[in-house]
């Protein structure tokens, strides 16, 4: 297959499996077939043994944790958490669009406090972006649960901080591996601390587990894969995609509907991370 190709199939596989991961959580969360910290802590624990098998095959030696990599877990432990307790309250259509609207404009700011000096349009784009979480959470009688939001916001800088912190990794995929290892034990805290409420049926486990070995683990080692053949905006600009396609797979397997006030907080969130990504383009 020409590298073109190769790169558009392996991107649109990987845009997918974020998406799924939205869609998956909610279906396990809203129907009560799983409670968010079990989730949280299967989903991580698959998520391990995937990308350590993965990792195996690729470098022909198990992936042992190391000190450097407790940062990045905790920042991916808190990204996993938040957005599992966020999907217990919010839609998968509105939390994947706060996740990745917060996510991007969370490394943009992050540039921007290193000292980058941004252009008007990236300036527009921060504005609007954050107009447009703000009108998504404007008193109302159609405005989502604010603490979602709050949870989803609060995942969605984690992942941007994760993102950031592992851009340079020289072996992103056994880099994750460890984090997902270093992220299981946090997770166990949480659920030991939540036992009483602890809720798992057959159901719950298997979409906690195909969230994590699947549109977790398989879909990261996808999405590395496919960033070989992506320019840097042009990988950040796709990513815009993946709220409408979990809004669709939403409607679809959800029946969730998508309101006036999502439209057009959505539309302002990702017009505004495309205006800062695209300032200077490819």
């Amino acid at each position: 297959m020409p590298r073109r190709a190769e790169t558009l199939v392996l991107t649109a596989l990987a845009l997918l499996a974020f998406a799924a991961n939205s869609v998956l959580t909610r279906l396990a969360l809203a129907g009560r077939h799983i409670d968010a910290a079990s989730f949280t802590l299967v989903r991580l624990a698959a998520g391990a043994a995937a990308l350590s098998v993965l990792a195996r095959v690729k470098n022909g030696t198990w992936t042992t944790p190391r000190r450097q990599d407790a940062v990045g877990a905790l920042a991916l432990f808190g990204y996993a958490g938040a957005f599992s307790f966020a999907y217990v309250r919010i839609g998968a259509a509105l939390g994947a669009l706060v996740l990745f609207g917060v996510v991007q404009l969370t490394m943009i700011g992050w540039g921007v406090a290193r000292g980058e000096r941004p252009g008007r349009r990236t300036w527009l784009g921060l504005v609007a972006g954050v107009a447009g979480l703000g009108a998504l959470t404007l008193p109302g009688a159609s405005r989502p649960d604010p603490l979602g939001i709050a949870l989803m916001v609060a995942a969605g800088i984690a992942w941007g901080l994760y993102s950031l912190r592992g851009r340079g990794a020289s072996d992103p995929l056994a880099v994750n591996a460890r984090n997902f290892l270093l992220g299981v034990p946090l997770a166990l805290v949480i659920s030991a601390v939540m036992f009483r409420s602890a809720a798992v049926h057959a159901r719950g486990l298997v979409l906690a587990v195909v969230s994590g070995a699947v549109t977790s683990g398989v879909g990261y080692a996808i999405w590395y894969r496919a960033l070989r053949g992506l320019a840097a905006t042009r990988a950040a600009v796709v990513q815009l995609s993946v709220p409408v396609v979990a809004a669709l797979g939403a409607v679809v397997f959800l029946g969730e509907t998508v309101s006036a006030r999502l439209a057009l907080g959505g539309t302002a969130i990702l017009c505004g991370v495309a205006l800062a990504l695209t300032e200077r383009g490819d």
